[in-house]
């Protein structure tokens, strides 16, 4: 098989059955608390202060509402091809069968990108609302293991925090890991949960919120430009969104769990669609309160919601309470599924001879994948221990942008290579809404400061060379060719 043969469907489809471990136990309100879960987290608790305080003001909810347009662009694309190919691995089983190989190592390894620093990215806000929670109960956390060594400043340099490791980021993710490790049934009722109440609360503190909103703090609504692309201004609306959209990479995850859907080809654009809906709604709402309650400029901060309420004062201390809470047991679901979701990443590209066979082992009784989920345990606490937030935030985005991308494309290549393949949903309005969902995508994109076009460079050209040195030769030894 030559490095940019495509696998077919019908191969695909034949991998699942000959990889047949994982089991069809989600349904639809699972896999709904699945993407509402792992999507309504960060993006709220972590980056809505950062992007309010660097680039969009008070329209942080503009932000978040082009964010949510754009993903739902990418949703519906995501929704044809995951009720087509109901198997493992989202966008990079779709880039398999329409672009082939190479360009499906290459989207494995901006999701591996996007998966495992979106998981660091959940957990290190996690640990400023615990340790933010701890300080107002009169226990501070030792500054020595509070935070990563280094921080992003505010002229994009690196700057020394004093802290040695962020330690309960750390501890977190690998919390998270053991709970995964005890069956994907496990942890979908233990995200049940905890995404109940972690919307029912939101709700709650946003109704109470908005009695406290100071409107001059909404004035102006868009700060004038300070001046550099980004900063203020619609440009900084704009870059506001794709720094956002990190928090998006649950719609991606949704997909990744197609194979162990009850009846995929309806369940899986349903979630998908609903949590659009049900995400967009949640975040421009706290995204007009957090910024209503407090001036935008004082919530750079790893905790804004937190520090939005205590601003406050008594009438809301009640609130700051669930709030914290709520942010410390809600970023848990978060982390979940992110890492779920790069576990069946490597399941995917290991079912296909790219990664080492121990990736599709799945241990008897909790049918899960337990090498791929220790790996992607431990090198996500070791990311959230040691690096920064600013600067993982801008690389998710990228990497999730850029997946959402190929899903669009993947829809346009197989409408035109397979137009008599089975496709229980179709996208509405072929082919402007994937033409648009790219063009949306690319502008987010470019949008985004240009150190980290760099970056995404530096981790292609890395993934390039992986898979020349070690992913093309893994491939021909586990197929004889």
């Amino acid at each position: 098989m030559k490095p940019l043969a495509r696998q077919t469907i019908a191969a695909l489809q034949g991998n699942r059955q000959q990889n047949g471990e994982l089991t069809r136990n989600i349904g639809l309100f699972a896999l709904i608390c699945f993407g509402v879960g792992s999507t309504v987290g960060a993006g709220i608790f972590v980056l809505t202060g950062t992007v309010a305080a660097q680039h969009a003001g008070p329209a942080v909810a503009l932000s978040f509402l082009i964010a949510s347009a754009v993903c739902l662009l990418a949703g519906l694309c995501y929704a044809e091809l995951a009720a087509m190919m109901p198997v493992a691995g989202s966008a990079y089983s779709y880039s398999h069968a329409s672009m082939g190989e190479a360009a499906a190592w290459m989207v494995g390894w901006c999701l591996l990108l996007e998966y495992l620093f979106a998981g660091a990215i959940v957990a290190i806000g996690w640990s400023a609302y615990l340790q933010s929670v701890l300080h107002d109960i009169g226990i501070d956390f030792p500054a020595l293991f509070a935070k990563a060594p280094f921080e992003l400043s505010g002229d994009r340099q690196l700057a020394a925090t004093g802290s040695l490791i962020d330690l309960p980021a750390v501890l977190l993710t690998l919390f998270c890991t053991l709970l995964l490790l005890r069956g994907t049934e496990f942890s979908a009722r233990v995200n049940n949960w905890i995404v109940v109440a972690k919307v029912a609360a939101m709700l709650l503190v946003v109704a109470t919120g908005f009695a406290f909103v100071d409107y001059a703090n909404w004035t102006p609504f868009v700060p004038p430009n300070a001046g550099t692309f980004g900063r203020f201004g619609w440009s900084g609306v704009l870059q506001g969104a794709g720094v956002l959209f990190f928090a998006y990479v649950g719609f991606d995850a949704v997909s990744t769990l197609a194979q162990e859907v009850r009846d995929p080809q309806r369940t899986v654009p349903r979630a998908l669609l609903a949590s659009v809906g049900v995400t967009t709604l949640l975040y421009a709402l706290v995204g007009l309160v957090i910024t209503g309650l407090v001036s935008y400029r004082l919530l750079n901060v790893a905790d804004p919601v937190y520090i939005a309420l205590s601003s406050g004062g008594p009438a809301l201390a009640w609130t700051k309470v669930i709030i914290g809470f709520v942010a410390i047991a809600g970023l848990i679901s978060v982390l979940l599924v992110t890492l779920l979701g790069q576990v069946r990443i490597f399941y995917a590209m290991g079912r296909d001879g790219l990664l080492p066979s121990a990736f599709t082992r799945v241990r008897t009784g909790s049918h899960v994948p337990h090498v791929g989920t220790v790996v992607t345990g431990v090198i996500a606490a070791i990311a959230a221990g040691l690096l920064p937030l600013s600067l993982l935030g801008e690389l998710i985005s990228m990497g999730t942008l850029f997946a959402f991308v190929t899903v669009a494309v993947s829809v346009v290549i197989l409408r035109r290579r397979e137009p008599d393949a089975h496709r229980p949903f179709l996208v509405p309005l072929y082919p402007w809404t994937p033409l648009l969902s790219i063009a949306a995508c690319l502008y987010l994109m470019w949008s985004l400061p240009q150190d980290t076009w760099l970056r995404l460079a530096l981790w292609l050209v890395a993934g390039g060379a992986v898979y020349c040195l070690y992913g093309l030769r893994r491939r021909r030894k586990a197929r004889g060719s």
